[in-house]
């Protein structure tokens, strides 16, 4: 008989790429993959490669309203009995929760039905949704060496195997990086997140615009821009006579990512990851309203080995970020050196990892 995981996760791409790419390592080992989040989530991951998608009753909550956690708790204590009623017609082997409050009935339900469980976090730090079920699911998994905000006996137990990612990155840790020659084009990607990021949309382009004119001339920009701020950057880069495409969103985000000189992004756990698998060097910007300064801590993986430039918001400027591009520009070797040492730190087989854990899980 193939056995069955169901895969529980949230609505963003962080939940879902390293539940996808777990899927697919699981699915070369002969295993079936469900995929458990809230309704909304379940009908429009159509990539997803599961055989089956399973929506559940979820809710977030507002904390310190006691009406607001109240209205949650009675939300996911009804998706996960919705989750039970499905665990009992196919029979998971085990169960694995991405984080964020879409996979909490999943993994509630299989934990009053004592299946075995396991919780992957991706950030340095550890999620409200994860920090709660943690000391009662079976094996911890992580992607950072550190795991902040962790109950002690969580903490402790966790297994480092890194953040799942997709295919078509994992394929970047093959390739070596090269430096722009002397005279030769210069290539950016700016990211901003599945959101996309207003503050990157909007300062970058004219952090650019502010740089020498010979160093513009050779730079070649693919910046991914909220829709709203697309026209405004168009014309920044026109005006400066700098080759840009601007997109809302870039499907060939693995090529985009192989042929880059320099990245500059939000710090979210995926983007940290797929940074130090292709071995790019990076400016990172943490998201200040993130909740316990989660992208802050996972920006300082990159930055403490030296492979990244870290840019916080209430410092960040135009001419701050024009001043590091320049120097950064300028220097192909130190590039080349931030590039090795964004390869030091990533694990390209997080998904091989993590499908170990939730084998060796399902057998215990």
């Amino acid at each position: 008989m193939r056995k069955i995981a169901v895969l529980a996760a949230g609505g963003t791409g962080g939940h879902l790429f390293p539940a996808q790419a777990l899927a697919e390592a699981l699915i070369a080992r002969g295993w079936s993959i469900l995929l458990a989040s809230d309704e909304r989530v379940a009908a429009f991951a159509q990539d997803f490669p599961a055989e089956r998608r399973i929506g559940l009753s979820s809710a977030t909550y507002k904390s310190g309203n006691p009406f607001s956690m109240l209205g949650a708790g009675i939300a996911v204590m009804r998706g996960a009995s919705q989750a039970r009623a499905v665990y009992r017609e196919i029979g998971p082997n085990v169960v694995v929760g991405f984080g964020g409050y879409p996979s909490a009935p999943a993994l509630v339900g299989a934990i009053l039905d004592r299946r075995p469980t396991v919780i992957h976090e991706q950030n340095a730090v550890m999620g409200r949704a994860n920090r709660m079920l943690a000391p009662r699911v079976t094996r911890v998994a992580c992607a950072f060496p550190t795991l902040l905000k962790a109950p002690a006996q969580v903490a402790g137990r966790a297994v480092v195997v890194g953040n799942p990612v997709r295919p078509p990155i994992r394929a970047l840790a093959d390739l070596p990086y090269d430096p722009p020659t002397a005279e030769g084009p210069i290539r950016i990607l700016i990211t901003g997140g599945s959101q996309g990021a207003r503050l990157l949309s909007e300062l970058v382009p004219e952090a650019i615009a502010a740089l020498p004119e010979p160093l513009r001339q050779r730079l070649v920009i693919q910046q991914q821009t909220r829709p709203e701020s697309m026209e405004a950057a168009r014309r920044i880069y026109r005006n400066a006579m700098v080759d840009a495409e601007i997109a809302p969103f870039f499907r060939d985000m693995a090529t985009r990512l192989g042929a880059a000189h320099l990245v500059i992004g939000r710090s979210g756990a995926g983007s940290v990851c797929e940074f130090a698998v292709a071995g790019k060097p990076s400016i990172l910007v943490p998201l200040a309203i993130a909740l316990d300064d989660d992208q802050g801590q996972n920006a300082r993986l990159l930055s403490e080995a030296g492979g990244a430039e870290v840019a916080r918001e209430s410092q960040l400027t135009v001419q701050s970020l024009a001043g590091a591009l320049d120097k950064l520009l300028n220097n192909p070797a130190r590039m080349a050196r931030m590039a090795a040492a964004a390869r030091s730190v990533a694990i390209p087989d997080a998904a091989e990892r993590l499908a170990d854990v939730v084998e060796q899980t399902a057998r215990a």
